[in-house]
């Protein structure tokens, strides 16, 4: 991937957001999961994943009926630079919220897989909480 496409592609805010969580779950994330951390229709996190996929950046396996997204093992070496500083700088504000959104989520789980899926009619789960980041609260998302 050159350096100018690798960029343009980490330029989208969505997708930050989706490989700043992946990063923090390297074994797999579903994306129902992902869908109720950041609080977005599920075929727009599918989209995002997949420029993301088609790029090389993330990877797909297929569990049951899920399909778990994680980091690609073996990343260009910038890719794998650039994911690193990302892991390190993101912080703060949104990126807070949506980790304590995610780290409720996966105590969801059973036995480390996701058992929950989605609620028809409903673009994401409202009901996970938002705790007290950083002293302040945060809005319901949507």
């Amino acid at each position: 991937m050159e350096s100018a496409a690798l960029f343009r592609l980490l330029g989208d805010e969505e997708r930050l957001r989706l490989i700043r969580l992946l990063l923090d779950e390297p074994a797999g994330v579903c994306v129902c999961e992902l869908v109720d951390t950041l609080r977005l229709p599920q075929y727009q996190i599918s989209r995002q994943l997949g420029f993301l996929r088609h790029a090389g950046l993330v990877e797909g396996e297929k569990r049951g009926t899920w399909v778990y997204y994680r980091p690609c093992l073996r990343l260009p070496p910038l890719a794998a630079a650039v994911t690193e500083v990302l892991r390190d700088h993101l912080a703060g504000g949104q990126w807070d919220e949506d980790r304590e959104r995610f780290r409720q989520r996966l105590k969801l789980r059973r036995s480390g897989v996701c058992v929950v899926g989605y609620e028809p009619g409903r673009p994401y789960r409202e009901c996970i909480p938002l705790t007290e980041v950083d002293g302040s609260r945060g809005g319901t998302g949507g």
